[in-house]
């Protein structure tokens, strides 16, 4: 995506990933190769016959710019039978499709905001939802659409202002806000997942008029004042039970979503405790700076030990022993 279109910067992350994981691998012994995927399938599987590909790091967040594609990929890899980082297309499915997610996880009893689609297929109505609400694309990632804008008081101010976001983005979710501590909450392995240290959002400087959310401008635009004031924190004071439910419930999310070797669930509690599941994110980013980076590195191993360990995670799939390696290619 060039620079200067709308959400160029998410876009452009994915890069700083390849080049990470590029750098990690080249310094295990292994011989990296680019491969883009396009919606033109027959050229992809053309090119990869011809580099002579063993294993795959499925780092694609779309299919030429569109996120509902993002799982793709995967099916062609597994069609193909050939060996590759990261959750199966089936689980890239579910969760990037925010109101399938959703119904799952009400379907399985675990507690996700209140929330509305609206897709145009008939006449929006929020009824049953407590406001203020925040509006989400039904698709994107990395916070796209999502900043102090999206977040509505009433019901007149929402019916004014969501035609925008549909116009923008197509189908959207309409979910109630809940005001409360963020975790994102990161989990590693195959075949058995542990969670890593969690990561609490200081919204600590955030004036009182503005909505703590970690929104685009958060993620991405580096001038923001949300930005600079929206760091991970590590050193979080939790009860025993609470840090428990916190882990249970994010275990629960990856086995339900059958997520694999990595992924993050992000998450709310509200002021009566409550634990709200926000989002389940498989293949979440891997740059040295995301968030689940951040949280494997806390435990005192590097970005490049992590590429190294999702690199035995593939090797235990194809040989059943840990101790066999993937042939540097």
């Amino acid at each position: 995506m060039a620079q200067g279109s709308d959400n160029w910067e998410a876009s452009a992350d994915v890069l700083t990933q390849v080049e990470a994981i590029e750098e990690a691998l080249a310094f295990f012994g292994h011989i990296p190769k680019r491969l883009v995927f396009t919606r033109d399938a027959g050229a992809f599987l053309e090119k990869m016959r011809s580099m002579e590909i063993e294993v795959v790091f499925n780092l694609c967040e779309t299919v030429d710019e569109d996120p509902a594609l993002c799982w793709h990929p995967a099916a062609v890899l597994e069609l193909l039978g050939m060996p590759f980082s990261g959750s199966p297309s089936q689980a890239l499915m579910m969760t990037a499709d925010k109101a399938v997610a959703k119904q799952l996880l009400l379907a399985n009893r675990i507690a996700t905001p209140g929330f509305r689609l609206c897709d145009g297929s008939e006449t929006f109505a929020p009824s049953g939802l407590r406001f203020p609400v925040i509006v989400k694309p039904r698709f994107e990632d990395a916070s796209i659409g999502i900043d102090q804008e999206s977040i509505f008081e009433t019901p007149e101010t929402l019916s004014a202002g969501i035609e925008s976001f549909k116009a923008r983005f197509g189908s959207v979710l309409v979910e109630e806000f809940v005001d409360g501590r963020e975790f994102n909450v990161s989990l590693f392995g195959y075949p058995k997942v542990r969670v890593l240290p969690l990561a609490e959002i200081d919204f600590s400087a955030f004036p009182e008029d503005m909505y703590r959310i970690v929104g685009y401008r958060a993620k991405w635009d580096r001038g923001s004042f949300e930005y600079d004031h929206t760091p991970r924190d590590f050193s979080s004071e939790l009860s025993e039970s609470t840090r428990t439910r916190i882990h249970k419930t994010a275990l629960a999310c990856f086995h339900l979503f059958q997520l694999r070797d990595y992924g993050r669930v992000d998450m709310r509690i509200d002021e009566r405790g409550q634990v709200f599941v926000l989002e389940v994110n498989a293949n979440p980013c891997l740059s040295p700076d995301a968030g689940l980076a951040a949280s494997y590195m806390r435990e005192g191993s590097s970005h490049a030990k992590m590429v190294d360990d999702l690199c035995h995670c593939i090797e235990r799939r194809m040989f059943g022993n840990e101790n066999k390696t993937v042939r540097a290619k």
